[in-house]
């Protein structure tokens, strides 16, 4: 199976020749990694999409590569990206010709790489590409590409090639093992849109008193973005501040009075996210036993 031949990086080191790569699915997603190994020097062959106007548009953005049919791209491609929607991949997967020698790969974070069975059985290496990135609007995800991390999972020969597809971006992989995508699909909301969730709640509880959404934004963001750089610079335990961080149970007892005042649903939520704090508190090492105490009396 042909291998990227630009890169120098120690996983790229078996890699000798030119790769022809496809794309089946010409979303968001596939057009921020399409246009980052353009950049990076790996050139993209061909595209493919149910919507022919957007794969033309995908491929007019990138010099030398070609729309074409699902079909025609498989036959061209030594490396297959399948970049539909999660519910498609099975019956993509099911429905094209895929060869020996040849490898496909979905990027979905959610769904088990054994969907891509009937390419195995035709001969073809299976895996999975997955960037822990947002992709909402693609400009802004190709400026981010550089030090995001990117789930793989793969047979050996595979994973080398898609950990040097990986260096020419700058992406840092994470290996994955088969069974774990939905925990780890999952498990990656929290910090993703999970964190609009929480700032919800807040603006919510602000509006009682009559901030309005984009006040409430202006003076919560820049709190957020304050925590994620000490998250970053110091550890979770490390970063955090606030009552629990003091063991004081009097603002706690505060805090859940008024959240009970606004409805039984909010106080049991700010509940549940301050019993989460106390495991970091105590890994923190700021917390005495005493003071640990307080704070479960008054979380019940």
């Amino acid at each position: 199976m042909p291998m990227l031949a630009t890169d120098t990086s120690p996983e790229a080191a078996a890699i000798a020749a030119p790769l022809r790569i496809a794309f089946i699915g010409c979303g968001r997603l596939a057009r921020t990694l399409a246009r980052a190994w353009q950049r990076a020097g790996q050139p993209v062959a061909c595209v493919a999409s149910r919507t022919p106007a957007h794969a033309q548009a995908l491929a007019d953005a990138l010099p030398g590569c070609v729309a074409l049919s699902a079909a025609e791209a498989v036959a061209r491609a030594d490396l297959v990206l399948l970049t539909v929607p999660d519910d498609a991949i099975a019956t993509t997967a099911a429905a094209l010709p895929w060869r020996a020698g040849q490898a496909v790969v979905h990027c979905s974070g959610a769904t088990e790489v054994s969907v891509l069975q009937p390419a195995a059985d035709a001969g073809a290496l299976i895996g999975g590409f997955h960037p822990l990135q947002i992709f909402s609007d693609p400009e802004q995800a190709l400026a981010l590409l550089p030090g995001c991390s990117v789930a793989i999972e793969a047979p050996p020969a595979l994973d080398a090639q898609l950990r040097a597809l990986a260096a020419l971006l700058q992406m840092r992989p994470i290996a994955l093992p088969p069974g774990a995508r939905a925990l780890y699909h999952g498990g990656a909301s929290y910090a993703a849109s999970f964190l609009l969730s929480m700032l919800d709640e807040a603006v919510q509880a602000w509006a009682s008193f009559g901030v309005s959404e984009a006040d409430a934004l202006q003076a919560l963001l820049p709190l957020a973005e304050g925590t994620l750089k000490s998250a970053r610079a110091k550890g979770l335990a490390g970063a955090l501040a606030g009552p629990v961080s003091r063991g004081d149970a009097g603002v706690v007892a505060r805090h859940l009075a008024a959240f009970g005042a606004l409805g039984a649903e909010q106080r049991a939520f700010y509940a549940q996210m301050t019993e989460r704090q106390l495991r970091l508190a105590e890994a923190s090492g700021r917390l005495s036993a005493a003071q640990r105490a307080a704070l479960e009396r008054v979380l019940g």
